[in-house]
């Protein structure tokens, strides 16, 4: 049997940017990826600390270092411009790898620049 767990974790993420005329997609800068071990076109799940909304879209890479944090197309429609969002994926992990697992979780801090990078065992 699999567990759904998460992988990834960015959380309090400050969104930087809402279009609603672009095509759908969430804008996650690059060197955030890389921390979260998120990949482009990946489903996401995001949580709007300000709201309550939850809502799911997938990545797509914005430029490495610009702390971007975009929201597009319905998802624009989720989340003001400075709300804070907390951005995970899940995957399957089976019973015997869910001892071992260990999710990568990035703190940001101010600008969506990294903060810390917890280790969760």
């Amino acid at each position: 049997m699999n567990r759904i767990m998460l992988l990834g974790k960015i959380h309090r993420a400050t969104v930087t940017e809402a279009d609603l005329h672009y095509e759908g997609s969430c804008g996650i800068d690059e060197d955030l990826l890389d921390a979260a071990d998120m990949r482009e076109f990946e489903k996401i799940e995001l949580y709007n600390i300000n709201n309550g909304e939850r809502f799911s879209t997938y990545i797509i890479k914005a430029k490495r270092g610009s702390g971007i944090i975009s929201l597009n197309g319905a998802a624009a429609r989720k989340a003001h411009v400075g709300d804070h969002l907390i951005i995970c994926t899940y995957g399957q992990v089976s019973n015997e790898e869910v001892a071992k697992h260990v999710p990568k979780i990035v703190l940001l801090g101010e600008g969506n620049s990294i903060k810390e990078i917890k280790k969760v065992n």
